[in-house]
């Protein structure tokens, strides 16, 4: 496949032909829903800061958006609060799980807005006197994000809340240390809506292209954020969004990107474009495998790698 600054004119269905081969990794089964996953499904999106869409077959078929949200619901926090969400959270990588029941030493604070921790806080920093009001605004901000009106899965969003037990841990944890304001269940049903959200790899794909252009959706118009926050988002999106496998991933893509347990991969490459892979079995550190391998080869071919440079 020869390289293209173009992500219209990226053939992406050859894409799919080539990661389709790789049979590694396992689904989630966390929840029944993500259990019976079709380990064969793969799809891929690119939209760039100009709006131009491409995608591959099976681009429309939705799934749960998963622990992908966390990019957004960091965007969403730190816009409704004008940016005193920078202080309520940390920014620095774990090397850990992303449910491991860790807080800052001497803070109380999650270590960034992309493990659970983090994401529980972020998700009770969003505008809402109660529960169902916050999961209404980040339904909204998620769907403005997307350029469309998207929609929870119920059922997923009750598994996720009733079988959350390291998120339950985590929420009175962050409770005991007067980091969370909300109740734990508060916290965690929220944020169990928001993993619940229904999305197609067009949808990543317009979403991560949103963050890339500076806040502003590049088909619909919209300002959904500021530079400074899609800034701020994109910063800990490299250095945080895949855990552990974080800086392995910063050294083969090198783009921004925030991984879920559904096999979504969203990136944001600044200025660029954004792009989605949709595939469910997953890797050690909960990161599709095919989406792993799509987007070092996207990256390469595109030329998005943040740190390549061609000077001698």
């Amino acid at each position: 496949m020869t390289s293209t600054s173009d992500p219209f004119a990226y053939d992406l269905d050859a894409l799919r032909a080539r990661v389709l081969p790789e049979t590694g990794g396992e689904v989630d089964r966390s929840i029944p829903q993500l259990a019976r996953a079709d380990a064969s499904l793969f799809a891929a999106a690119l939209v760039s800061i100009d709006g131009a869409v491409g995608a591959s077959v099976d681009s429309d078929v939705r799934v749960s958006i998963q622990s992908a949200v966390k990019p957004f619901l960091f965007a969403l926090a730190l816009q409704d609060t004008e940016g005193e969400a920078l202080g309520r959270v940390g920014i620095e990588p774990t090397g850990e799980a992303f449910d491991a029941i860790k807080l800052e030493s001497g803070t109380g604070r999650p270590p960034n807005p992309m493990v659970n921790a983090g994401a529980l806080l972020t998700a009770s920093l969003v505008d809402g006197a109660d529960a169902a009001a916050r999961s209404a605004r980040i339904l909204s901000g998620l769907s403005a994000f997307a350029g469309r009106a998207l929609e929870v899965d119920a059922d997923i969003a009750k598994n996720e809340h009733l079988l959350g037990d390291r998120n339950h841990a985590l929420a009175h944890l962050m409770r005991a240390e007067d980091t969370l304001a909300v109740s734990a269940d508060d916290a965690v049903a929220v944020y169990a809506q928001a993993c619940a959200t229904l999305v197609d790899a067009r949808d990543l794909a317009l979403m991560g292209a949103t963050l890339a252009a500076g806040g502003r959706n590049p088909v619909t118009g919209v300002e959904v954020v500021s530079r400074e926050v899609a800034r701020d988002v994109i910063s800990v999106m490299a250095t945080c969004g895949v855990y552990d496998g974080s800086g392995r991933w910063m050294r083969q893509v090198g783009v921004p990107a925030k991984s879920g347990v559904s096999g979504v991969i969203v990136l944001a490459a600044p200025g660029r474009l954004g792009a989605a892979v949709i595939s469910p079995p997953l890797d050690d550190q909960g990161t599709s495998v095919r989406g792993h391998i799509a987007s070092e080869l996207l990256s390469a071919e595109l030329d998005l790698h943040s740190f390549r440079t061609n000077a001698r």
